[in-house]
């Protein structure tokens, strides 16, 4: 099987305190792997580590069938700053940086893939709005249009679920599959325990150590989440150098 990332004794952290410890594991191409975990986990920061904003505090990153110059990446909404004074077609432009290096070189051409992707995601109507006056399920579908002018083959998505209705879930959740069935490895740290079982084959539990990586049935057992729990607490605390716990 051909793997699109792997991880080799990889530990992420902040300060020199691992996040993330010793992580050894193989995401294979064209997946759709869900990661999972208590909080404090060091879910977030695994994606920070693949798209390098962490460098290893030791280990490696391995990509396989790409590089991470192709990677799209969704952080948190608490992590973006929604004042900047753009309107939505100049949000979903970014995702075209790559061609036109800025919002001023928007060809005909260009426009058209902007106004589908717009369009794609539900949008319609919504292209002169500033960002600012979006409600959070509109400002996550603006930034999936984002992703999908990007085109990349691995797609990194931080709780992008979180904080948006029904609908829009149901809405963005097409796209991932769209996504998956293009052949793209997709990764996506999520909290919702039934739209892992339902809509992602592949999970990965962290409790800073891993916990268990194979198909979601077999990963997200009481058994493995009783087990996160009690790792992640035994962690708990001022940070510090923690292995598993005795079993």
């Amino acid at each position: 099987m051909t793997y699109a990332l792997a991880f080799e004794n990889l530990t992420l952290g902040y300060d020199r305190h691992p996040a993330v410890h010793q992580l050894d594991s193989e995401v294979a191409e064209g997946s759709l792997t869900a990661v999972v975990g208590p909080n404090g986990a060091g879910k977030s920061t695994l994606l920070k580590g693949v798209t390098g904003v962490l460098r290893p505090l030791a280990g490696h990153v391995r990509f396989g069938t790409c590089t991470r110059s192709d990677i799209a990446y969704l952080p948190q909404q608490s992590d973006i700053d929604r004042s900047f004074p753009i309107t939505v077609v100049d949000l979903v432009a970014v995702g075209l940086w790559s061609e036109i290096g800025g919002f001023f070189g928007l060809r005909a051409a260009h426009r058209a893939r902007v106004e589908e992707a717009i369009s794609a995601v539900g949008l319609t109507g919504f292209e002169r709005r500033p960002i600012s006056s979006l409600s959070g399920g509109q400002f996550q579908r603006a930034l999936f249009a984002r992703l999908l002018l990007q085109d990349a083959q691995l797609v990194l998505l931080d709780e992008p679920f979180t904080a948006i209705d029904a609908r829009t879930m149901v809405d963005l959740l097409g796209v991932v599959r769209r996504w998956h069935g293009e052949g793209r490895t997709v990764i996506a740290v999520l909290h919702d325990a039934e739209a892992v079982r339902t809509h992602f084959p592949e999970t990965l539990m962290l409790a800073r150590d891993l916990v268990a990586h194979g198909p979601t049935a077999n990963v997200l057992t009481a058994a493995n989440q009783f087990r996160a729990r009690q790792m992640c607490e035994a962690c708990a605390g001022p940070p510090h150098d923690c292995g598993r716990p005795a079993s």
